[in-house]
């Protein structure tokens, strides 16, 4: 449940720690807003406060268009809601809906879809069907403002099958149909970007030097502060630059058309892998109380963890890097790509290959993946993993960590630490931690394992940040 008066307290001081956390619908305007909105601050007796933006529209309230209710920061599922409605809702911001009715939602998440239709009204307020809807419409509101894609592929890269149809759920959410929104907007640019909001603060530098030393040659490259790279997703594949956005606490995505299709998943891969959607103020909360942390939180408060664009990228890198240096582990990647990548009709600066596919290095012979340069056993361990990310079930974009970690632990070759930094990065889970870590327990006074893990109780349900800063801090007291 909301705490109305302290949510009253937030959007009086227009707290950006509380953005996405909750929405203002204004009874005299009929509009609903963020909490940092720069609009005059409604009287008290005038607001009602919604959990969710979907929740709000649901109650008739149209989205403000100052501050632009469909760029604030989502919630990581995770962290917010229980299991059940964290699956359905990861499921949904990939675009699971746009595709299945919610009967096929249910039985991916293992319940009835009566049950989970009532699993997210309780926690969000909005059926499963609701909360897509008003994804998708969010989407295309962004993109009205933000992009030149024509209306029609507007509407299909924000998760519409019929034109008509997105054109009379937009002007009855809206109250005015897309074309007069696309004529009132002023942004010009590329096709295809995008503003990808968060909560400051956010530690760029630190986050594009951890991307850095583990880019792979010929999919990722960085510039300046800039990062590129090669995305395959849904049989459509093209480039993505990101950079963080003038004068806003934001990042700018600039997306290949050729992407647009998977435009809604691919948005959700963008804001798990730079971690847009952390809270900043609840994790360091949590963490500030271990002696050994707070200097940390003080000297990096924005620092962030890395996700992953693509689970089993994520796997066969950290596979690849087994007993090798970061640097090795790199140029392996770079010869994987080189040699089994489908090169790009149109490379980009340095960008030249997608990553292979996990059935695409399931097909390949064991001698041949170990030509460039591996051992046999990794090849074979590397094969092994590839077959078993073709299962969808562990490749989807919500797993359940334990699960996820045994069954990657079950393959030849892959112990704890690499399932638990794969729960870590591949998952993006906040608390991931894999506790036999050499730098982990170096930072920690060389303490045994059972005792870290007792130690690291007290950082729930945020290890993974902790891990972070303790790894950073390493890397920057070796390499000053």
């Amino acid at each position: 449940m909301l705490d109305l008066d302290a949510c009253y307290a937030a959007l009086t001081a227009r707290d950006a720690r509380f953005d996405g956390l909750f929405f203002v619908g204004v009874a005299t305007t009929g509009i609903y807003c963020r909490p940092v909105c720069s609009a005059r601050t409604p009287r008290r007796d005038r607001c009602t406060f919604y959990r969710s933006s979907a929740e709000a529209e649901r109650a008739g309230h149209r989205a403000c268009l100052r501050c632009r209710p469909e760029l604030a920061p989502g919630a990581a599922p995770q962290d917010a809601v229980p299991r059940l409605v964290a699956g359905a809702t990861a499921l949904i911001d990939h675009g699971y809906l746009n595709e299945h009715g919610v009967d096929a939602l249910a039985r991916t998440l293992g319940v009835s879809a009566r049950h989970l239709r009532r699993a997210t009204e309780d926690m969000l307020g909005v059926s499963p069907i609701e909360l897509a809807q008003s994804r998708r419409l969010a989407l295309a509101k962004q993109l009205l403002h933000d992009s030149t894609l024509p209306i029609t592929e507007l509407a299909h890269a924000s998760g519409f099958r019929s034109v008509r149809r997105f054109n009379a759920l937009f002007q009855a959410r809206f109250g005015r149909p897309p074309s007069e929104l696309r004529r009132a907007a002023t942004t010009r640019g590329p096709a295809l970007a995008l503003r990808l909001d968060l909560r400051p603060p956010f530690d760029w530098p630190r986050l594009l030097a951890f991307l850095a030393a583990r880019a792979i040659p010929g999919v990722e490259q960085i510039d300046g502060d800039i990062y590129r790279r090669v995305i395959h997703l849904g049989g459509h594949t093209g480039p993505v630059c990101l950079r963080p956005y003038p004068h806003h606490p934001a990042i700018r995505a600039e997306v290949d058309p050729g992407l647009a299709p998977v435009l809604m998943p691919l948005v959700a891969r963008l804001r798990r892998l730079l971690d847009l959607d952390a809270h900043p103020a609840q994790i360091s909360a949590v963490l500030a109380r271990d002696p050994r942390l707070a200097p940390l939180l003080l000297r990096r408060p924005g620092l962030r963890v890395p996700g992953a664009i693509d689970p089993f990228e994520a796997a066969a890198r950290a596979v690849l890097g087994q007993q090798v240096s970061v640097r090795a582990a790199t140029t392996l990647a770079g010869r994987l790509v080189a040699r089994f990548g489908l090169p790009l009709a149109e490379p980009l600066a340095n960008l030249t290959h997608r990553f292979p596919t996990a059935a695409e290095i399931a097909d390949i012979a064991v001698p041949e993946l170990a030509a460039i340069g591996l051992p046999q056993a990794r090849a074979a361990g590397l094969q092994a993993l590839a077959r078993a990310f073709t299962d969808e079930h562990l490749a989807g974009p919500h797993q359940d960590p334990e699960h996820f970690a045994a069954a990657l632990t079950a393959l030849p070759g892959v112990g704890d630490w690499t399932a638990q930094y794969l729960v870590l990065r591949a998952l993006h889970h906040p608390d991931g931690f894999p506790a036999g870590d050499l730098v982990l327990r170096k930072a920690l006074g060389g303490r045994p394992e059972r005792a870290i893990r007792e130690r690291a109780e007290a950082w729930r349900p945020w290890r993974a940040y902790a891990v972070l800063h303790l790894w950073t801090e390493h890397n920057e007291s070796e390499h000053p």
